[in-house]
């Protein structure tokens, strides 16, 4: 990928899509795999940076990994199993690669350092740390919790109940994989329902999980000590990477456009929720479950949108999206108010204000109160550089917002798109849209 892609007023966006495999079920079905007694194949992984980071950090910690056509086989290492590390575990750009094998590793009796690029070792740790360290662990780390750290695990965690401090997914997930190697029953609350694809795909592979209802949210235990098994996984769609090609339909004028197989676990789908309620004619068909996960086809094509108050509630569910939906506000008729996106700061850069920046030097009114960007849709001049930070989400919204501003919009920094999305450029140009590089 250049790191420098031009993006221009583009004309319909038509065609059959295939988007790549789901990133939060790519990472949960390679370390689940690992972490289980016998072989499994999973077909549809995503092969992007990300993912393959984690893939690696696997294959160090002793599980046996390769992948075989589109195909990849994992003979896994059981509970407890992994071995230590001979060089440290290089998790590049992901936070969930990382954050989900500290849970993983956490009862194995290792001491294994965890590494990232400049972008993960800003990101906070001391949210999966803490819980962590009230069952055993021991992390050496700065005063700040980031990257790099070494995890001091002990043979042996101990069970606990955990009240989840924000809505993190990979908070929960990390927890749910420790508890599974603690005796007795960990149980974590959660006051805000967030993506629950640990939970679904643990039960798959054969984990012991109940969830019930809390006061408030609800409560999710796992049985610890108990094993898992090999299983076969097919991937769905990733619909944070199927949102930016929804919206360049949404915006280029004659669109028509089919996306196969996509995930719509509707901890996932506050983004499609959000752009019906602007007037977004937009289809899911072919409805059914695989893997324990809903998917469906996806119709969409060009609509006059109008902009919507975004509640808070929903951020969980469409945390990665903002950047995208609030590029599709600047073209929409009125204001959007999308509440609640604190979070935002802390992903791959701070999203919030990055977000906000980059639509005004494209001429669109917008502004942070508080935790909450709004957004004046209207004319969308574009004519910008704009600097995506190594952020492959926020490259790929900007280089949206140039296939329908009246002036093109250089992208820099877009190298990270390969973390989640390998195959952007070729697939974006195949469906119509211009994009350039230099």
């Amino acid at each position: 990928m250049a790191q420098s892609i031009t993006s221009h007023k583009s004309g319909p966006i038509r065609g059959q899509a295939v988007v790549p495999g789901d990133k939060s079920i790519s990472h949960r079905s390679l370390i689940f795999s690992a972490m289980a007694t016998g072989r499994s194949e999973i077909n549809g992984l995503l092969e992007s940076e990300d993912v393959l980071a984690t893939a690696d950090a696997l294959k160090k910690l002793g599980a046996d990994i390769y992948r075989d056509g589109d195909c990849w086989h994992v003979t896994g290492c059981g509970l407890g199993g992994f071995q230590q590390p001979s060089s440290d575990l290089d998790l590049g750009n992901s936070g969930t690669g990382v954050r989900l094998l500290m849970g993983a590793v956490s009862g194995s009796g290792i001491h294994p350092r965890f590494v990232g690029d400049e972008s993960l070792s800003r990101r906070p740790m001391a949210r999966v740390l803490d819980p962590l360290r009230s069952m055993g662990v021991r992390p050496e780390t700065d005063e700040n919790d980031t990257l790099p750290l070494t995890l001091n695990c002990p043979d042996r965690l101990l069970p606990i109940e955990y009240t989840l401090k924000v809505a993190s997914a990979q908070v929960k997930s990390a927890i749910l994989l420790a508890g599974l190697q603690a005796p007795g029953v960990t149980t974590i609350i959660e006051p805000v329902l967030t993506r629950d694809h640990t939970e679904r795909l643990l039960e798959y592979f054969g984990a012991d999980v109940e969830i019930t209802p809390a006061n408030p949210g609800r409560a999710i235990a796992i049985r610890g000590e108990t094993d898992l098994a090999g299983r076969s996984v097919t991937v769905a769609g990733d619909p944070s990477s199927t949102a930016f090609l929804v919206a360049a339909a949404l915006i280029c004028p004659g669109s028509e456009l089919n996306i196969r197989n996509i995930l719509i676990n509707d901890t996932r789908t506050g983004f499609f929720d959000t752009i019906r309620e602007m007037g977004a004619p937009i289809k899911l068909e072919n409805q059914r479950v695989q893997c324990g996960e809903p998917v469906a086809d996806l119709h969409v094509s060009h609509g006059i949108l109008s902009g919507v108050e975004v509640p808070e509630n929903r951020a969980p569910s469409m945390i990665d999206e903002y950047p995208i939906l609030a590029v599709l506000s600047a073209f929409a008729n009125g204001t959007t108010h999308m509440k609640g996106l604190k979070e935002l700061r802390v992903k791959e850069s701070d999203r919030l204000s990055g977000t906000a920046e980059g639509l005004i030097e494209c001429g669109v009114p917008a502004e942070i109160k508080g935790d909450d960007l709004i957004v004046s849709g209207g004319a969308v001049p574009g004519g910008a550089q704009i600097d995506a930070n190594l952020d492959h989400r926020m490259a790929m919204s900007f280089l949206t917002l140039g296939l329908g501003s009246e002036k093109p919009v250089e992208v820099g920094h877009t190298e990270t798109i390969g973390s989640s999305f390998p195959n952007y450029y070729a697939l974006m140009r195949d469906l119509g849209a211009d994009l350039r590089t230099p």
